[in-house]
């Protein structure tokens, strides 16, 4: 356990989900965790006991929330969930936070398996249908174009290129399909799944259009990624947006949950449960407030680029894949400056990109 951690609660203590199996995190939720092929080697889902009509009359059923990537062991794992711990019971809906493969890859087979609806927000719905079916001619141009911004950035590596290049078929892989129709999720709506209320909160930066759910009667809130207990979320900015401000919007974000009690059980996608909501969101604060100061300070040493920032931001060795994350989260740091006039970006026609702090007068 990190000194930071000492600040929050985990009120289960160190229990986890066996594999193929569900812990009871609160009346009518139950935990899965399931492992991914990443550094970061776990996902958590949800069951919600639920009461849904779907137009043929009330049934009785689950909820699920995020689905896994789209694997034979995270399908072989849900199928000992609905065979051991459904109670006999159908899943009715599946609920997906958010379009990165862990979350949504298992959604098509879920909802086709179960004949049920899907329900996520409109943004995350159509980015994640565009990136699950490319063309092959997008998938060519769109590995380009990434290995030119990533080397206009300072990237120049011939193996990172490579890996770059070869990576186009990486979504697709993990999100096989998309189901065909679903049902919009918005900031603020109120849904009724089983005897509880959950509202969605929406959350940028990190996704397209996050969405979160909290359950005041239940005090819980499944915070996807957008506050986790360990780490602070990837926020990156992408060469399909160059210009955006991901850090920005995300820190923004975060202020929305400021709003709900500092006792919320926070049900996050990676970690443990953990109550001090309010405290992790000032340390998420911290720890990008304190990112920024190295960037300022990087910038104010003369012309660089993101990825020397990059290296200033992490100092461990980094490979390809890692690399990827790693210059979009410098990007997003620069940027934020940028935007707020307190860096100028210059990019010489076909040269490199490079960041500089702003004399002031």
């Amino acid at each position: 356990m990190n000194l930071l951690e000492h600040e929050i609660h985990y009120p289960l203590g160190d229990a986890l989900p066996e594999e193929g199996s569900c812990l009871n995190v609160a009346p009518g939720v139950k935990w899965i965790r399931m492992g991914l092929p990443f550094a970061l080697n776990h996902i958590n889902l949800w069951l919600l006991r639920d009461r849904f009509d779907d137009g043929a009359g009330p049934r009785e059923g689950w909820t699920v929330v995020d689905c896994c990537l789209d694997s034979d062991v995270s399908r072989a794992q849900w199928e000992q969930i609905f065979a051991q711990h459904l109670e006999g019971l159908p899943i009715l809906r599946v609920i997906v936070t958010h379009m990165h493969p862990d979350h949504i890859g298992l959604a098509h087979w879920l909802c086709s398996r179960w004949q049920a609806p899907l329900w996520i927000s409109a943004t995350d719905y159509s980015t994640a249908l565009i990136a699950s079916k490319p063309p092959a001619s997008h998938n060519l141009e769109g590995g380009i174009r990434n290995a030119a911004f990533y080397e206009q950035h300072g990237l120049c590596d011939p193996e990172f290129l490579q890996h770059v290049l070869q990576r186009t078929a990486y979504y697709p892989r993990l999100v096989p399909d998309i189901p065909d129709s679903y049902r919009r999720l918005m900031d603020h709506d109120q849904l009724s799944i089983g005897a509880h209320t959950w509202q969605c909160i929406a959350g940028y930066g990190h996704a397209p259009e996050h969405m979160a759910l909290y359950c005041a009667e239940l005090n819980l809130l499944i915070s996807g990624d957008m506050v986790l207990p360990r780490i602070s979320t990837n926020v990156s900015v992408h060469a399909n947006e160059p210009e955006g401000d991901p850090l920005g919007w995300f820190l923004d974000s975060l202020t929305r949950y400021l709003v709900l009690p500092e006792d919320t059980l926070v049900l996050p996608s990676h970690g443990k449960p953990f109550q001090g909501l309010h405290t992790r969101i000032r340390q998420l604060q911290d720890h990008h407030a304190e990112r920024l100061a190295e960037v300022r300070t990087a910038c104010a040493l003369g012309p660089t680029s993101a990825a020397d920032v990059m290296h200033t931001m992490f100092r461990r060795p980094l490979n390809p894949h890692e690399q990827t994350f790693a210059l979009g989260e410098a990007l997003a740091h620069l940027n934020y400056l940028w935007r707020r006039g307190e860096i100028s970006r210059h990019q010489p026609r076909g040269g490199r990109c490079l960041f500089q702090a702003v004399a002031q007068p």
